[in-house]
């Protein structure tokens, strides 16, 4: 041990006489500690909504789509699959069509997306459809020339299907808005449908609003030809999806566009990333007022010890080792106070993680639980910032005791 941290970590065990200066030591150390924990704890908050809204994001929808900027619809789907597919980082592809409908059971009625897809294709492409808590997904594989003379089979979400009171095996409802033009006026187009799934992804949004048909069905209820609105991609590098996209876009040639999950959900993201900058610099106040802490500390420490230090520097010692005394001693407590944060804020994050203690109303916020998601990179930045300002709060205290004139001080001794 050196010799200037010898002496401060003296100091720092304050006699009885000097019992204010070791309850304010105490204070600072629990300042940083608080400090240091709540950050922790709330940047762990923080990435946890984002990991999680960004996993059940990407499972509930695809990487990449393309579309047509005429939004006619993309004819020779097939063919056009057949070149993506070489595309680099394509692992699955899917075609799809989507219109709002009205869906209604008995007295029950609701607004929702219906979706005509390829099972087998979409399955591969997204994850929403893995979570089927009743029924089967094969019977959405039915033949086409079935929905003339029997209701197409269609998956609904769990929180639908407790809104329009339906099981599986029930028949609904379903009225496309865009209907068919008579001498009368438009004609609504509807449709008999039967609850053949009932899945359960845990995202409300999806839950609540969207049902799933065969891609024949979907086009029979639209009176639309052999013709997809939408191609689905999935890659291996969710991050190089802006990459992929404009790739993509240029083998298939003029007339498209493409949407990656980056551009669909940006202003969540950007929400979730300005949340975070606001709680660091909330709670980062609580770092600095234990920083103030360990300044007061110091300047009365360097006023307590006018006397020794005088000695001190009467025996030799260098102006540089008084100053470093009163670093070390900051920075002590910086330290102390950053360990024992550390050690708070990861406990109580791996035990809310852990055992789910904060619960939530899953319809309203599509979670179940307050997820905490720890990261190592985020600690050590927090450890770093904090040691820092405890550092920064000694060089005032340092620099004055490095000014103490021992010839002033021991005169009337």
């Amino acid at each position: 041990m050196s010799f200037e941290l010898f002496i401060a970590a003296r100091y720092l065990k304050a006699k009885r006489k000097q019992a204010v200066i070791s309850i304010i030591t105490v204070i600072s150390v629990i300042g940083v500690a608080a400090g240091v924990a709540s950050l922790i704890i709330a940047l762990a908050v923080n990435a946890g909504f984002k990991e999680d809204l960004q996993k059940r994001l990407l499972g509930a929808t695809a990487n990449i789509n393309l579309l047509r900027i005429e939004n006619d619809g993309i004819r020779d789907y097939e063919s056009l699959i057949e070149r993506l597919a070489k595309v680099p980082h394509v692992v699955a592809l899917a075609p799809a069509i989507y219109e709002q409908v009205l869906l209604s059971s008995g007295t029950r009625a609701k607004g929702v997306v219906l979706k005509g897809i390829d099972v087998k294709r979409e399955l591969r492409v997204g994850d929403l459809l893995q979570s089927v808590r009743q029924g089967r997904l094969d019977a959405l594989q039915t033949d086409t020339q079935e929905y003339a003379t029997a209701p197409a089979p269609l998956a609904v979400g769990k929180d639908l299907a407790e809104s329009l009171g339906v099981e599986v095996g029930d028949v609904v409802m379903a009225v496309s808005p865009q209907g068919n033009i008579t001498p009368t006026g438009i004609i609504p187009r509807y449709k008999k449908f039967r609850v053949a799934a009932i899945y359960d992804s845990g995202f409300f949004d999806y839950d609540s609003a969207w049902v799933f048909t065969s891609l024949p069905a979907a086009q029979n209820l639209f009176s639309l030809p052999d013709v997809a609105s939408v191609i689905e991609f999935k890659i291996d590098d969710i991050y190089r999806a802006s990459e992929v996209a404009a790739e993509l876009k240029g083998t298939a040639g003029a007339g498209y566009t493409t949407v990656n999950w980056m551009e669909q959900n940006r202003s969540l993201f950007q929400a979730l990333k300005l949340e975070k900058v606001v709680t660091i610099i909330t709670i980062g106040l609580i770092v600095l007022v234990a920083a103030l802490n360990i300044l007061i500390t110091l300047v009365m420490m360097v006023m307590e010890k006018n006397r020794d230090i005088a000695i001190l520097v009467a025996m030799g010692a260098r102006l540089e080792q008084i100053r470093k005394i009163f670093i070390w001693q900051g920075v002590i407590i910086g330290v102390v106070g950053t360990v024992f944060g550390g050690l708070v804020g990861y406990s109580v994050s791996w035990v809310c993680e852990r055992y789910h203690l904060i619960a939530l109303n899953a319809d309203i916020y599509s979670f179940a639980y307050v997820p905490f998601k720890t990261r190592a990179s985020d600690g050590l930045l927090i450890a770093a910032a904090a040691i820092l300002i405890s550092f920064l709060s000694t060089l005032y205290p340092a620099r004055s005791a490095a000014r103490v004139s021992p010839v002033e001080v021991l005169r009337y001794e």
